[in-house]
C-alpha cells in the first residue's frame, strides 16, 4: 500500500510571506462533499515564557542578543531549545528591534539578485548579529509547523500524511525549487506544491457543500484576486463542461507582482514619518523599521473597528534612556484612507499600464518591490494582455468592442482585502470598466475566509486528488524558452540575433515529459553551460521546438539563467557530448529540464537555481537600504512628505544618503542608530542580573565599526573606477557571453 492510501489526514500548509497557517482534512471521517475540515491552532511562544495556541504562525524569525532571553522564555512544548525564535514573539520583539528581525522570507525567495542559500537577512544588522537566509528561514518556518502537528498528532506523523504546500501562482521555476527544497529539508519528501489563488477557489468549494455548481454556470471567467502581505496574485479560471459535468480551467496567471501589505505599511510609515518631521523630529533607518510595524497595528485596529478614528503610534528614540525615550503621534481614519485607498486602488481607465522607469545603476540591497503601487493598474495591465485567453474554449468569445478580458466573478483572497474600503474600491473599478464596455458587472463569491482559505484550499486539494471532488486544470503557469544564437557568421560590432526556443509549452500537467527533437547541443564535461532562459504567460499557442524570431517585451520576460555541468565521472575532460533537452513537470509540482544523452540513457538536471551567483561580494559594494523612499512611493503622488517646507527637504535628504559618495558612506547613522539600540539590551541585562556585557565585546564592537566605516570609504572611491571598467570591458563582456549558448547541430 502506497504511502498516500496510508494517510490519515491530507494537510494543507500557506507558508505565506506574513503568517503561517496549517488545515487538515480528516480522511478517514470525510465523504464527497462531506468534508471534515480543522485549522490546527498552533502552540508557539508570544511572549517571554508565555506560550499560546493561535491559528496562524507569523512569518518572522528574531535573532537575539545573547543577553536578551533566559533559558526557561524560549521553551516550547516539544523542545526546551528551539532552533530559532519564530512566530509571535519574533513579531513582538521585531518591533521594539527590527535590526534583529527577519521578515519577507518568501518575497526573497524570487529575487533574481542574490543568492537565497546565503546568509542575507536581516539586511539591516550589524556585523554582530547573525544572518540567515530565505531558505533557511523558510525552512525554520516549517519546522515549527512540523514539531507542532507531531507534538498534537503523535500517532500520525507530519510526513506520513497527504501533504499540499502553497505558493503564488507567479512565482517562478527556481522559487518554486527553493520552497520544495525547504520541505524536503524537513523531512516533508512528498510534499506537493499548489498555486495560492487556486488553493482560495478549492476553499470556496469546500465551504459551499457541493453548492458551488449551483453559483456559477458554463462560460463563466472567475478572477482571482490575491493581495496578500508580499505579492498581488492574479489568475483567470474557466467554467467549462465534459460530459454534462462542470469542470474548472486554469486559463492564465499574472506576472509576479512584489505589492501588497508590507508596501502599505512601508508607506504608512512615511505618511507618519512626515508629520514628525514637520514637528522638527529625525527618524534613523532603524526607527523606520519599527515604525513599521506600528503602522501595520494601527491600520490593522482602524479597519477591523469602523468606530475608531485614530490609533497612537509610538517610536523608540535614540539614547538608552527607555523611559520618556519615545515618538508620539497618531494615524487617523482619514490618512489610510487616502494613502491605500487612493495610492494603492486608484479609479484609473483600463488602457492605462504601470509606470516603469529604468532603476539607477547603484540602488539598495533590498526587495525589488513593483515600481508602481496602483493595484488596479497591474489589474488592467492583466486583463488586458489576457483578452484573447479564451479563444481556444468552445462557447467562449470576447465581444467585438472588448479591449481586457470580461471576468463574470470575482474571488478575493489575502488578509488586504478584508478592509472593506480596499475591497469595494477594487470592485468599484471593476465594474466601472465593464460597463464602459456594455458589459455585465461582475459579482464577488461570497464566502471566502481571507486569512485562512488558502491552508485550507491546499487540505482539500489533498482530498481531491484521492478523487474526492472536482480538479481545477492548469498546468504550467507559462510557456518557457532558452535563447539560442542563431548560426550565422560573426559581424563585427554587431550581436548574432538570439531565438527563443521553446522547451515547456503552457499547461503542462504534473507527470508528463515533452522531448526537444531535433535539436541538439553539445555539452562539454566538467564545464557548467548556462542558457538565458525566458517565461511567457500569454503565448499559449507554442508547441515544444518551436522557435521565435520575434517576440514583443509584453511577451518573453526573462528569467534567471539555467544552468547544467555533465560530471567527469566515466569520461574524459574537456569530452564534448551531444544531448538534447527534456521538460518534466514533477509530480510535485516544480519544472524539471534534463539534459538526455543522444547515445545511452544518461540524464543530466539543468538547474534553475543559479541566481546570485557571487552576489555576495556584489553586495558587499551596494549602498544598504536606508530610510530612503521606496521606489513604488514615487509613483502615488500622495505628498507623503508635503506637509511642511521641513519635511521635503528631510525626505530629500534621506534619498541622497543611499548613494555612496567619498565625503560619507553609507551607514554612518544606521551605526549609531544600531550601537545605542544594542546598548540597551545591556542596561536591561545588568539591571536584572547584575551582570553586564563583557567591556572588552563593547570595545570590539566599536573598533569594527569604525573599520567598516573606513572600508565603506575605501569600497566608495573604488565606485567610479570599477565603472569605467565595466564599461570599457562591455565588448568583451558581449563577446564571452558567446560561451554561454551551446552550439546547434
Amino acid at each position: 500500500m502506497s504511502k498516500e492510501n496510508q494517510a490519515r489526514y491530507s494537510i494543507g500548509i500557506d507558508l505565506g510571506t506574513t503568517h503561517c497557517v496549517l488545515s487538515y482534512v480528516d480522511l478517514e471521517a470525510s465523504d464527497g462533499d462531506e468534508i471534515v475540515q480543522e485549522v490546527m491552532p498552533i502552540p508557539q511562544l508570544t511572549g517571554p515564557g508565555v506560550v499560546d495556541e493561535q491559528p496562524q504562525l507569523p512569518s518572522f524569525l528574531y535573532q537575539a542578543h545573547p543577553d536578551e532571553l533566559a533559558d526557561s522564555d524560549v521553551v516550547l512544548p516539544w523542545t526546551d531549545k528551539p532552533e530559532a525564535l519564530v512566530g509571535e514573539i519574533a513579531r513582538q520583539l521585531g518591533s521594539k528591534t527590527p535590526i534583529r528581525l527577519v521578515a519577507s522570507a518568501k518575497s526573497w525567495l524570487c529575487h533574481s539578485g542574490v543568492n537565497c542559500r546565503e546568509p542575507i537577512l536581516p539586511v539591516e544588522a550589524p556585523e554582530e548579529v547573525e544572518r540567515v537566509s530565505p531558505l533557511q528561514a523558510s525552512i525554520r518556518y516549517l519546522e515549527h509547523l512540523r514539531d507542532a502537528w507531531n507534538h498534537q498528532y503523535p500517532d500520525a506523523p507530519l510526513d506520513e500524511q497527504e501533504l499540499t504546500i502553497t505558493v503564488p501562482a507567479s512565482f517562478d521555476p527556481a522559487a518554486r525549487e527553493l520552497t520544495a527544497e525547504a520541505t524536503r529539508e524537513v523531512g516533508m519528501d512528498h510534499a506537493i506544491l499548489l498555486e495560492e489563488p487556486q488553493s482560495a477557489l478549492y476553499s470556496w468549494i469546500q465551504k459551499s457543500h457541493g453548492g458551488w455548481r449551483d453559483l456559477v454556470r458554463v462560460g463563466e471567467i472567475i478572477l482571482v484576486i490575491d493581495v496578500g502581505g508580499g505579492t498581488t496574485d492574479l489568475s483567470l479560471i474557466a467554467v467549462t463542461e465534459t460530459d454534462g459535468n462542470l469542470e474548472l480551467t486554469r486559463l492564465a496567471v499574472g506576472d509576479h507582482i512584489l505589492l501588497g501589505g508590507d508596501n502599505m505599511d512601508l508607506t504608512l510609515a512615511y505618511t507618519v514619518k512626515a508629520k514628525l518631521e514637520s514637528d522638527g523630529s529625525r527618524l534613523e533607518p532603524w526607527q523606520i523599521q519599527a515604525l513599521t510595524h506600528s503602522c501595520r497595528d494601527a491600520k490593522e485596529a482602524l479597519f477591523n473597528d469602523p468606530s475608531v478614528t485614530e490609533v497612537p503610534v509610538v517610536v523608540a528614540s535614540r539614547g538608552s534612556s527607555l523611559i520618556g525615550g519615545t515618538l508620539r503621534t497618531e494615524l487617523t481614519r482619514d490618512e489610510v484612507n487616502r494613502v491605500l485607498v487612493e495610492g494603492f486602488f486608484p479609479p484609473i481607465a483600463v488602457s492605462e499600464r504601470p509606470v516603469s522607469q529604468p532603476r539607477t545603476g547603484l540602488t539598495t540591497i533590498g526587495l525589488p518591490y513593483a515600481q508602481d503601487a496602483a493595484i488596479t493598474r497591474h489589474l488592467a495591465f492583466f486583463l488586458s494582455r489576457q483578452l484573447t485567453a479564451t479563444s481556444e474554449l468552445e462557447g467562449y468569445g470576447a465581444p467585438d468592442n472588448a479591449t481586457f478580458l470580461h471576468p463574470t466573478a470575482v474571488l478575493f483572497n489575502g488578509g488586504v482585502l478584508k478592509a472593506e474600503p480596499l475591497a469595494d474600491r477594487l470592485m468599484e473599478v471593476l465594474n466601472g470598466w465593464l460597463a464602459g464596455e456594455q458589459a455585465e458587472p461582475a459579482r464577488l463569491l461570497e464566502d471566502a475566509d481571507l486569512d485562512l482559505s488558502v491552508a485550507r484550499g491546499a487540505a482539500y486539494y489533498g482530498h481531491v486528488r484521492l478523487g474526492g471532488g472536482v480538479r481545477i486544470r492548469g498546468g504550467t503557469a507559462a510557456s518557457y524558452y532558452i535563447g539560442v544564437e542563431s548560426a550565422m557568421p560573426a559581424v563585427p560590432g554587431m550581436t548574432l540575433p538570439l531565438q527563443a526556443l521553446c522547451v515547456a509549452p503552457f499547461g503542462m500537467e504534473e507527470g508528463t515529459e515533452e522531448e526537444l527533437p531535433p535539436y541538439e547541443f553539445g555539452l562539454v564535461v566538467g564545464e557548467p553551460v548556462r542558457f538565458r532562459f525566458f517565461g511567457s504567460t500569454v503565448r499559449r499557442e507554442d508547441s515544444v521546438g518551436a522557435r521565435l524570431e520575434q517576440w514583443s517585451p509584453d511577451e518573453l520576460e526573462e528569467l534567471d539563467e539555467i544552468e547544467v555541468t555533465l560530471p567527469v565521472e566515466g569520461r574524459r575532460v574537456g569530452e564534448v557530448v551531444p544531448v538534447r533537452l527534456a521538460a518534466v513537470v514533477t509530480e510535485v509540482g516544480t519544472l524539471q529540464l534534463e539534459a538526455v544523452a543522444r547515445e545511452g540513457s544518461e540524464r543530466w538536471k539543468v538547474e534553475f537555481d543559479v541566481r546570485g551567483q557571487g552576489s555576495g561580494g556584489q553586495a558587499a559594494g551596494m549602498a544598504e537600504a536606508g530610510d530612503s523612499a521606496p521606489e513604488f512611493l514615487e509613483s502615488m503622488n500622495l505628498g507623503i512628505a508635503s506637509d511642511s517646507e521641513e519635511a521635503a527637504e528631510s525626505f530629500d535628504a534621506d534619498e541622497e544618503e543611499t548613494i555612496l559618495s567619498e565625503d560619507e558612506p553609507t551607514g554612518v547613522n544606521r551605526d549609531e542608530g544600531d550601537s545605542e539600540q544594542e546598548a540597551s539590551f545591556e542596561e536591561q541585562a545588568e539591571a536584572g542580573s547584575g551582570e553586564g556585557v563583557d567591556k572588552e565585546q563593547d570595545e570590539e564592537t566599536d573598533s569594527q565599526a569604525e573599520g567598516q566605516d573606513k572600508e565603506a570609504d575605501s569600497q566608495a572611491e573604488g565606485q567610479n573606477e570599477e565603472a569605467d571598467s565595466q564599461a570599457e570591458g562591455q565588448d568583451e563582456g558581449e563577446q564571452e557571453k558567446k560561451s554561454f549558448w551551446p552550439f546547434k547541430k
